[in-house]
């Protein structure tokens, strides 16, 4: 049997009709995904013959740009990017990008791209909804999070709150919350994998090309964390704040790899929303150290016992965890690792797949 591979092939729908051309070429695709193209002479911009040479509207900028139009999204030396004020008008932002953006993909894709609704809606992941890819690539996920969710929920003993749904319903009680697990991952999707991985797939990219260089337009929309930290924080060092954003830019374009290869893998836009709701609530898995008990918090007051307190987890013996919790844990990273290399293809089939890849394990 070959090798896993990442040498992409073309989109189904357009490699069954080789001798027509793509509706735009792969540098077109590239400057889409920074911004649309305005036409020249009336050319249409989806021409693959066409060059424009003028930019109007960035897509990339269009989710990020409006963060800074106005004081009340705006942060500042005073006001924090995590205030619910700034959190609630960022909200209506996006929200206001990703619907746009959205509605502007489907009219070019069917205007001008001569693509049919159910198509357009096919390569944007909007439907149809595979429950089962969905929650077979979740199970991808609990696998790779394996150490860190023995950690919490086990060693620390988060089960608990887990199982009465505490956790989540306090999460999305706070603006913090529904910004990071909500709000957040649906309007990233939609525009870093819905929107611009079709732009890609339009240009006949291969399936290689567009898992590895989709997400650097997800790690670029996260530089200008860089400026909100060191705005927020004037006493802390730039070179800090340079290094934090260049970590960032790091580990957002890793997960951006990922949600490439599943979205293309699987056709769902819902199955990369969930995925990365949960990977922003798991957080970087711990990779060196001793796994640590969990904080003591004293319930309020008014709280009667501790069964009573949504998300407070009070450690029983109040002293440090044995070393064979920390070994536990270390080995449930690398095993959790493992089975998800190992299951990876298999997990991610799909028959509603937008891209194909060679040397597929089967």
């Amino acid at each position: 049997m070959a090798p896993a591979g990442l040498l992409g092939r073309l989109i189904d729908f357009y490699s069954k009709q080789p001798e027509v051309p793509p509706v735009l070429s792969v540098q077109s695709a590239s400057l889409l995904s920074v911004g649309f193209p305005r036409p020249e002479g009336g050319r249409d911009p989806f021409d693959h013959s066409a060059h424009p040479s003028m930019l109007r509207l960035l897509v990339t900028l269009v989710y990020v740009a409006p963060l800074y139009l106005s004081p009340a999204t705006r942060p500042s030396p005073s006001l924090s990017r995590d205030a619910p004020s700034v959190i609630q008008a960022r909200v209506r932002v996006v929200t206001t990008s990703c619907v746009g953006t959205t509605i502007v993909m489907l009219v070019l894709m069917i205007r001008n791209a001569h693509t049919s609704a159910a198509e357009a809606l096919r390569l944007l992941g909007w439907w149809p909804i595979q429950i089962v890819d969905v929650l077979r690539s979740l199970l991808l996920l609990l696998l790779l999070f394996a150490g860190p969710l023995f950690e919490r929920g086990i060693a620390q003993g988060g089960w608990r709150t887990w199982l009465k749904g505490h956790d989540l319903v306090q999460s999305l009680r706070g603006w913090l919350g529904w910004r990071n697990y909500v709000v957040g991952p649906v309007s990233e999707e939609i525009i870093f994998r819905s929107v611009i991985i079709s732009l890609h797939l339009l240009a006949k990219m291969s399936a290689t090309r567009i898992v590895f260089l989709s997400p650097l337009y997800f790690g670029i929309a996260h530089v200008h964390h860089c400026y909100e930290f060191h705005l927020t924080h004037p006493d802390t060092p730039v070179s800090t704040a340079l290094l934090t954003s260049v970590f960032q830019f790091g580990y957002t374009t890793v997960f951006g790899w990922w949600a490439a290869f599943l979205y293309l893998r699987t056709g769902s836009l819902l199955a990369v929303t969930l995925a990365h709701s949960f990977c922003n609530w798991c957080g970087l898995p711990r990779l060196w150290g001793r796994i640590e008990p969990a904080v003591q918090i004293r319930p309020p007051l008014s709280v009667r016992s501790k069964e009573d307190a949504p998300g407070v987890r009070i450690l029983s013996n109040g002293g440090q965890l044995g070393i064979a919790w920390t070994v536990t844990y270390y080995v449930l990273l690398v095993a959790g690792t493992v089975a998800f290399y190992s299951l990876l293809w298999p997990l991610t089939h799909s028959n509603r797949a937008l891209a194909s890849f060679d040397a597929t394990p089967t």
